[in-house]
């Protein structure tokens, strides 16, 4: 005797069960402002909702017995609709900057590589720091333990250390990451930069009210010179 065929199902409904897709006897009903309204016979629930000109959804099928709410569904699904798209405009993809410094770096080419990290951690990016070992150095990895561990107290303020220093090979490698989102970051940046747009809109419009007034003014008068015939002293002739 053969087996019988099994079920392969299909994919799993997101929908929400409204209106006369609710086939459970009754529900715990919630009115359209979010007030509980009590368990009540489905049939009611549908007849309320059609006098409200509004939808009976099932919210938590979960329950016993369900919960259904009063809405508007096309209302509800466009918001829905509308919310994930923001959220995914506002989402932002992880970019891991890398830095990669010597166990022997001097103080300028630290406080230039450490500069570089601080730019960007305020951005909203991760940064590897990458201490590179050659010859005897290697046999020291105290150095680069020490050099990462300073660097991640200088710039505490903008940054976590998400992975401890690690030997990686020949290399020791940490991984800070922002205190800030990246879309925290973005939006703090276009506050600066509107602000320095406007001082500088300000100054201009300063020196365009000084140059009118300066026109309008028109040329300094000069200073009349005294002839020969208006000498005050009489005794010198004319």
């Amino acid at each position: 005797m053969a087996p019988p065929p099994q079920s392969t199902g299909g994919p799993i409904s997101t929908e929400l069960r409204i209106n006369d897709r609710i086939r459970v006897p009754e529900v715990r009903l919630v009115g359209p402002n979010g007030e509980t309204v009590g368990i009540v016979p489905t049939d009611q629930a549908l007849k309320l909702a059609q006098e409200a000109d509004l939808d009976l959804v099932e919210i938590a099928p979960q329950g016993r017995p369900p919960v259904c709410k009063l809405m508007d569904y096309g209302k509800f699904k466009y918001e829905n609709a509308q919310k994930a798209r923001e959220a995914r405009r506002n989402q932002s993809n992880v970019i891991i900057k890398e830095m990669k410094l010597r166990p022997k770096i001097d103080a300028h080419d630290y406080e230039t590589k450490k500069g570089h990290v601080v730019r960007f951690l305020g951005a909203g990016d991760k940064v590897k720091i990458t201490i590179m070992f050659r010859g005897r150095e290697q046999h020291r990895p105290e150095l680069g333990f020490r050099l990462l561990q300073k660097l991640a107290e200088d710039v505490q303020e903008l940054g976590f250390v998400e992975s401890t220093p690690k030997q990686d090979g020949r290399n020791m490698v940490m991984v800070l990451g922002p205190h800030k989102k990246k879309s925290e970051a973005k939006a703090d940046h276009d506050v600066v930069k509107a602000s320095k747009e406007a001082a500088r809109a300000e100054r201009k419009a300063e020196e365009d009210a000084e140059r009118e007034a300066a026109h309008a003014a028109g040329p300094v008068a000069k200073k009349k010179e005294r002839g020969r015939s208006e000498n005050l002293d009489p005794d010198i002739d004319a």
